[in-house]
């Protein structure tokens, strides 16, 4: 298990893990809501299959940019202006009243996205330089279950609230939570990113270039970068949360229940797996393993007619989603020196919120017309097949080796 330690002797770790909790809770506790208060509105479940597909699309698109600006610029300065921009954003969800103004939750979330894309691998690269090297794989373990931790709370709360006061009370908190979070931020006082060598940044363009180049000629790498494309695969599920509480008649709080089991299971597998941290040999078989163990898990909840089982069914899925994030991620903080981090950390979440990307769409293209159960099967299905044929690409290769810095460059 990781040292919680961590968080007691390090200031500036405690308040970017803040950070980072109040965003992943803000993220969802607003976005249940909008999930079953878009299909009041309009009659329909395309619009909430729209507004998770513009959440990840144009977080994917944006990524190759701000993972140079992640490496050019301040990131301290990246995440509290990334939290006040998504602030200002939420506020606009309070004009989403009738199926007229139903499109304003596509541009507020759509904003909420953009500041989101700046904000992630300014994040994800900057906590190797908050933490000692021997504090690292704790660190990862914590940071990784941050989001599971905030998708219950957000979740769950974010039903309840919904449920009980309405969907825009859940709106307030959720701008609220966003201040804190760039208030947090900006408390945190080490350095976010070590001086390049040379003293400068290159341009953007050449940046990226230069970051392709190093993914291309390293198969450890090219090979890190595509794990988290197998659940993003599968992650078309999210359009038919709100349909299947609806099916077994628990309505929003049902809906509020499946994102929170979805965020536990994210919380407990990273420190289920936490061992692995330690042991780089098994890092690969374990990626293609959770990422086999999602597929079968929605495989599953797809032909199970009982709500409690469906509930343990997603736990499990998550379970392996929430490993095969905190695995990968480590792996590549290990592979990847700081000058190049953000830029690679934003490749390859690129990759996986195209993948989150195109299964959305595709599910949300068929979802008034196909049942739900092939929709969950179908996803599943092909989170099970993208693993097996990642592992037998990757069966040659191991990270056995010492992982090659935390702060220089190769």
């Amino acid at each position: 298990m990781p040292s919680f330690s961590v968080i007691t002797r390090n200031r500036d770790f405690r308040r970017l893990l803040g950070a980072e909790l109040v965003v992943f809770g803000a993220d969802w506790f607003v976005m249940v809501p909008l999930l079953v208060l878009l299909p009041k509105l309009t009659g329909s479940g395309v619009w909430g299959g729209l507004v998770l597909a513009a959440d990840t699309g144009i977080n994917a698109l944006l990524l190759p940019f701000t993972g140079t600006i992640a490496d050019r610029f301040d990131r301290r300065r990246i995440l509290v202006i990334a939290n006040v921009c998504a602030f200002l954003a939420a506020l606009l969800l309070f004009a989403v009243r009738s199926a007229a103004t139903a499109p304003l939750a596509l541009v507020a979330i759509g904003a909420m996205s953009v500041a989101k894309a700046f904000y992630t691998p300014a994040a994800s690269a900057a906590l190797p330089n908050v933490v000692d090297a021997d504090d690292l794989p704790a660190a990862n373990a914590i940071s990784g279950s941050a989001w599971g931790t905030m998708t219950i709370v957000g979740a769950s709360l974010g039903g309840v609230v919904g449920a009980v006061a309405g969907a825009y009370w859940s709106f307030a908190v959720t701008a609220a939570l966003l201040l804190v979070a760039a208030v947090l931020n900006f408390s945190v006082r080490r350095p976010l990113q070590a001086a390049r060598a040379d003293g400068e940044s290159p341009p953007t363009w050449h940046a990226l270039v230069e970051a392709l180049r190093y993914i291309g000629a390293r198969p450890r790498i090219r090979a890190l970068v595509t794990v988290k494309s197998a659940a993003g695969l599968g992650n078309g599920v999210l359009i038919v949360f709100p349909l299947i509480a609806t099916l077994h008649g628990v309505g929003t709080l049902g809906a509020g229940l499946l994102f929170a089991v979805r965020g536990f299971g994210a919380l407990v597998g990273p420190f289920a797996l936490s061992p692995v941290l330690h042991r780089r040999g098994w890092l690969l078989p374990c990626l293609a393993l959770s990422m086999a163990l999602y597929g079968a898990g929605y495989l599953a909840v797809s032909v199970t007619p009982w709500f409690p089982l469906v509930l343990v069914f997603v736990f499990v899925a998550h379970f392996a989603g929430g490993a095969n994030w905190t695995l990968s991620n480590y792996a590549l903080q290990g592979e990847v020196p700081d000058q190049l981090r953000g830029r690679v950390f934003a490749t390859d979440l690129m990759l996986a919120t195209l993948a989150i990307t195109v299964s959305q769409l595709i599910a949300t293209s068929v979802v008034d017309r196909v049942d739900e159960r092939w929709i969950l099967a179908g996803c599943g299905a092909l989170t099970l097949t993208y693993a097996i044929g990642w592992r037998i690409a990757t069966r040659k290769l191991t990270l056995t080796e010492e992982p090659s810095t935390l702060g220089r460059r190769e």
